[in-house]
């Protein structure tokens, strides 16, 4: 079974993720509250450390607040090597269910982004933060360093949520909205935002 690496932080991610339409069904296959709760802080633990070895993880250096999980674009066989070992965890800790979720929304929503995001873009795949910490301006700290350092590569970033009340937040931070889709597994929508770089 996967060990938690990074337990405060993903425990902080599942507190601000829970309610979402993408986590809500890639669960539905495990049974009880409290499965459902350790699944969930597994899988957002191991997307930490996911994105500690192929794209960027950031933790804010005084505060155990929340985190933000980059994917970065890899080659061929590094991108090869960073699916095999997702599905291997999902299938080890996860289920075939979760699995098959993960597999049917994932291969959805990337079809849909052909011919709207630039394939040197980085993906803002996961950020949260703690409930009691939302709404004091704290974040913008868990995404703005990364934006730096795609601002100085003239790279763009973009993120799919399916939660509108955050729009207003990545507008702030320059992104804008490029497309909806209503994705079907969850039979929910979901939107596209796009941050171009800032010269």
């Amino acid at each position: 079974m996967y060990t938690l690496k990074y337990q405060e932080f993903s425990e902080a991610l599942y507190q601000a993720l829970q309610p979402d339409p993408f986590y809500i069904r890639l669960l539905q296959s495990i049974p009880g509250d409290n499965e459902k709760r350790e699944a969930l802080i597994s899988y957002l633990d191991y997307s930490m450390y996911e994105a500690e070895k192929y794209g960027l993880l950031f933790i804010p250096g005084q505060h155990r607040y929340g985190a933000s999980v980059w994917s970065k674009p890899l080659g061929v066989q590094a991108e090869s090597e960073k699916g095999h070992e997702k599905k291997t965890f999902l299938k080890s800790n996860l289920g075939d269910g979760v699995l098959d979720a993960y597999v049917q929304m994932v291969d959805f929503m990337s079809a849909k982004l052909e011919g709207l995001i630039a394939p040197e873009s980085w993906y803002l795949s996961i950020v949260g933060i703690k409930p009691e910490f939302q709404g004091k301006g704290l974040g913008a700290g868990l995404v703005k360093e990364a934006l730096q350092q795609t601002d100085k590569l003239s790279l763009s970033t973009y993120l799919e949520t399916f939660t509108p009340k955050n729009i207003p937040f990545y507008n702030r931070l320059g992104y804008e909205t490029v497309a909806s889709f209503l994705e079907p597994l969850t039979n929910a929508i979901y939107w596209v935002l796009v941050r171009k770089p800032r010269l």
